[in-house]
């Protein structure tokens, strides 16, 4: 049975590093295969997060040779027989011990976030929605919050700017009930100022992370952007506040 090599990082929140560890590899392998091999075999105490090793949980994220990715769904084959397999935690959120992260942090900006107030139902009882609007906002429910998407925005992991961006996986959120055609609660205030719209610049590096390949830039963050825009800086509104006061 062939071996490769696996280089983990091991530790906690006040340091730790990389440990190389010679793995038995089977054809079809996975990497959280690999790390569950290394758990069993040759370090118990080694920690990782995952559930249905299906890739619909979103559990076992980390990083896998510097990028974001499920490691239910990363395959040993995908990387050449002789290159090291460097697998660490999500660069983005404090650690816990070895490849486990604390994203309580993601939850708590959830929390803040108006929730769906539907208007009344129709006369009949109903609500009724056109095809194309449930279509549209059934994209974003795809999210299985992996936060991927939030482990490789720059504006969080590079800048640390945690207190002005809630992050592309929460503009998902707040574009699923915005585009909600039965909404009646208004979030746009919140978006420019709290959630911190105008910080991202559409590089599309979280679509390309997402592993449920929801378009995030171009069905979500640039249509909220756009709503920004059109409330608080288009001259013709700007001259009705100016007249009104409103």
């Amino acid at each position: 049975m062939a071996e490769r090599k696996f280089r983990v990082w091991r530790g906690n929140a006040e340091g730790g590093e990389f440990v190389d560890y010679q793995v038995e590899i089977e054809p079809g392998m996975v990497v959280l295969d690999a790390v569950h091999r290394i758990q069993t075999h040759q370090a118990n105490d080694l920690a990782v997060r995952w559930n249905c090793k299906a890739g619909k949980c979103g559990s076992c994220s980390c990083e896998v040779n510097g990028k974001p990715k499920l490691s239910c769904m990363t395959r040993v084959n995908d990387y050449a027989p002789d290159e090291t397999i460097t697998i660490q935690p999500l660069r983005t959120f404090p650690i816990l011990k070895d490849l486990v992260t604390d994203v309580t942090w993601n939850y708590e900006q959830k929390a803040k976030i108006k929730p769906l107030q539907p208007r009344p139902r129709e006369a009949d009882g109903t609500h009724r929605m056109q095809q194309e609007d449930v279509d549209r906002v059934q994209e974003f429910r795809k999210c299985i919050e992996c936060f991927l998407c939030q482990d490789v925005c720059h504006v969080l992991r590079n800048q640390d700017r945690k207190d002005a961006f809630v992050g592309p996986r929460l503009m998902i959120h707040i574009a699923q009930l915005e585009m909600n055609p039965l909404d009646t609660a208004d979030r746009i205030p919140e978006l420019k100022k709290e959630y911190g719209s105008g910080l991202c610049n559409i590089t599309r590096c979280c679509t390309d992370v997402c592993p449920e390949h929801i378009n995030i830039t171009d069905n979500a963050i640039i249509p909220l952007k756009e709503r920004v825009v059109d409330r608080y800086y288009d001259p013709v509104m700007m001259i009705w506040r100016a007249l009104t006061g409103k």
